[in-house]
């Protein structure tokens, strides 16, 4: 069921939305099919964070990804998600995707880049909390570098756990927070190679690997796994990392 659209920029009754962060996105939305515009980083990042969730997704659920449409059947939600750049491929391997984002326009990008692209995606501008409430429920939550931009991290988690199915599985990614993650993310990705418009992140509200799995389990859910995406400045890559977990990492967790 779509939710009503409230007018850009105003905090969501009763949401742990930060009205200042969706501004933010809300300003940059145009950009986020450029892969050298102000989204260039995450364009850079997304096979890495792709691989993840695909394959954290086919473990759980028994799928096998050299399928066509491995993740048929499986009802997804991407939360957050811009312009659709995982909810695009998520749909291509057979999900019923929906992509829920609080930044209004988004979503007309996301429509748009999805049909021309042939793909059927179901984008909202709403919250998770408003989702949670209206009953909604999904076999999967894609949760990608949200969490720190929003209000009160925790209670946004216990809105995540409600739009899980037991046995649903919730894929999360963050920033750590020390000082290399300072350096790496706002001096170096803000300040200096201006990837990211200056104020795009908090350091403050970067969350550390074990404090959010300390909110996961407070709200309901078994974390499973954590893993780093680091970057090679040398050849402009990304990869998963099993011990560097020092600024990017990526946790997957269920409901039980």
């Amino acid at each position: 069921m779509m939710t009503k659209q409230e007018p850009v920029g105003t905090l969501v009754a009763g949401s742990s939305i930060d009205e200042a962060e969706v501004r933010k996105f809300e300003r940059m939305a145009a950009e986020w099919w450029d892969p050298h515009g102000k989204f260039k980083p995450l364009h850079q990042m997304n096979p890495v964070r792709l691989e993840y969730c695909a394959a954290q997704i086919a473990g759980r659920f028994g799928r096998d990804r050299h399928s066509a449409r491995p993740f048929e059947g499986l009802r997804l939600l991407d939360i957050g998600c811009g312009g659709g750049l995982l909810s695009e491929p998520m749909a291509r391997l057979g999900a019923t995707v929906v992509g829920a984002d609080a930044a209004a326009r988004n979503i007309p990008v996301a429509r748009l880049h999805a049909e021309q692209s042939g793909l059927a995606i179901d984008y909202r501008h709403t919250t998770a909390e408003a989702l949670a409430e209206a009953g909604e429920r999904f076999d999967v939550v894609l949760n990608m570098e949200v969490i720190e931009h929003v209000a009160d991290p925790q209670e946004y988690l216990r809105s995540v756990r409600d739009l899980l199915n037991p046995g649903g599985l919730h894929v999360c990614s963050t920033l750590n927070r020390n000082p290399k993650s300072y350096l790496m993310a706002i001096v170096g990705a803000e300040q200096v190679m201006r990837w990211l418009p200056k104020g795009t992140h908090d350091w403050r509200k970067f969350i550390t690997p074990d404090e959010l799995f300390g909110m996961l389990r407070e709200a309901g859910l078994h974390p499973v796994d954590r893993m780093g995406m680091v970057f090679n400045p040398l050849g402009w890559s990304w990869r998963l990392s099993e011990t560097d977990l020092s600024v990017n990492y990526v946790t997957a967790s269920v409901r039980e």
